[in-house]
């Protein structure tokens, strides 16, 4: 699928069908994320893959009983690790651009996952000590977006969006 058809064509999904994701297509998503820009290089994030039923409905609660979380094959926790970003950068750096690091490589998954024929949605809702022991993160990670992957039970709708020129001024 060419670029700009992917970001066309990504749109939220919060109804999954009960279809396995195909390993491959997961190893491609994950590796595309490996791509993706950040602060010095350092990829102060790590994220976990979510496959246990347990896990995803523990995930579910803790986002405020979102229970579509549950439903996916596949759920990713996208977590910044503040004390890799903090050893090159200091305060700045852990309080931003590990966080920044996250959200580029969860928006990098989104649209790998959109390119393999997966949908998914990006979750920001939830309680991040909980999600934290759901998937028993390092003690200086902190969740920052738990992105839910599988095929989709009917086509997301495409939601309208703001006008360029609201959106986008030039100085």
């Amino acid at each position: 699928m060419e670029f700009y058809d992917v970001i066309q064509e990504r749109h939220s999904c919060r109804s999954f069908l009960e279809k396995e994701v195909e390993n491959e297509k997961l190893r491609r998503i994950l590796g595309a994320v490996l791509q993706a820009p950040s602060a010095g290089n350092l990829q102060a994030y790590r994220i976990y893959v979510v496959r246990s039923r347990e896990a995803r409905e523990g995930i579910a609660r803790a986002a405020l009983d979102q229970q579509f979380i549950a439903k996916a094959p596949i759920v990713l926790v996208f977590c910044a690790d503040k004390s890799r970003s903090e050893m090159r950068y200091g305060q700045r750096g852990m309080e931003l651009y590990a966080l920044q690091d996250a959200t580029i490589a969860a928006a990098y998954a989104q649209l790998a996952a959109r390119a393999e024929g997966i949908c998914s949605v990006w979750v920001g809702a939830f309680e991040p000590l909980e999600v934290s022991y759901q998937v028993n993160t390092e003690s200086s990670e902190v969740p920052v977006a738990i992105v839910p992957l599988g095929y989709s039970e009917k086509k997301p709708e495409q939601t309208p969006r703001r006008p360029f020129g609201e959106v986008v001024k030039e100085v």
